[in-house]
């Protein structure tokens, strides 16, 4: 429910490279290639889409974005991405092997009827995950040192809204029609480069992002210094080191 309008090259010098961190989980999860075909929902810049590529998949991404699209043409221009969002696809029943909604499900206005919509346009396997644990102390932090009122974000009405845990996050799933959703968590440590995560500040990219430029000039004075100190602060050899954690399901359209 964010708005993402204009923020590709911020995401991309930013975010795309905590995001992709699942790749590694996806790839053991939906298996070998074998030529099959998959569709990267929610795909940003392209990222994701190529890690699968790399290792032999037929992948398309999908993303509504134009900043978005403009940087995986530039950056992956061999993979095709094309304009949709949840929860109606541009594309007919069960047209890829395979469908990923990486980080999506939790920004999404209707969970259950966008999970739905994965389901639909996958002949064979679905996979999705969700932020179960962000670093939110950061920017926290950082609102508490300039002396500002972080923003609690916009909430979804609760007959919509979920869980945001392994069990809370299995149970929506199985309400879109996920049959027997395979769901684990992982956890790393994104060590995160202080001018990457200001780039996502100033580029409005998250609630971070937004708050940011929502401010006056001495709001955003006061932001900046906070941040230049937690940095300062809590880097180890340049880097701000961050722990995160997701919820992992894939399940199978049969």
């Amino acid at each position: 429910m964010k708005d993402w309008a204009g923020t590709g090259q911020a995401y991309a010098d930013s975010y795309a490279s905590l995001c992709v961190g699942t790749a590694g989980t996806l790839l053991g999860m939906l298996g070998a290639p074998a030529g099959r075909s998959l569709l990267d929902v929610g795909s940003g810049t392209g990222l994701l889409a190529a890690s699968f590529v790399d290792v032999g998949w037929d992948a398309t991404g999908c993303e509504p974005e134009p900043t978005m699209r403009e940087v995986a043409l530039q950056e992956h221009p061999a993979i095709r991405v094309l304009d949709g969002a949840l929860p109606s696809l541009p594309f007919a029943d069960a047209e890829f092997d395979a469908v990923v909604a990486n980080f999506v499900l939790n920004h999404v206005a209707d969970p259950r009827a966008s999970a739905g919509e994965l389901l639909r346009v996958s002949a064979d396997l679905v996979a999705a995950t969700i932020w179960t644990n962000s670093p939110t102390w950061l920017w926290r932090e950082v609102c508490d040192r300039a002396a500002l009122v972080p923003s609690e974000g916009e909430r979804l009405p609760p007959e919509k809204d979920f869980e945001r845990t392994v069990d809370g996050f299995a149970r929506m799933l199985g309400d879109a029609g996920w049959k027997s959703p395979r769901v684990s968590e992982i956890t790393w440590t994104w060590s995160a480069d202080a001018p990457a995560l200001w780039a996502s500040a100033e580029g409005g990219v998250g609630g971070a992002g937004q708050f940011y430029r929502a401010l006056d000039d001495a709001g955003r004075r006061s932001f900046r210094a906070a941040f230049v100190s937690v940095c300062d602060e809590r880097s180890i050899a340049g880097r701000l080191p961050l722990v995160h954690s997701a919820a992992i399901a894939v399940a199978s359209h049969g």
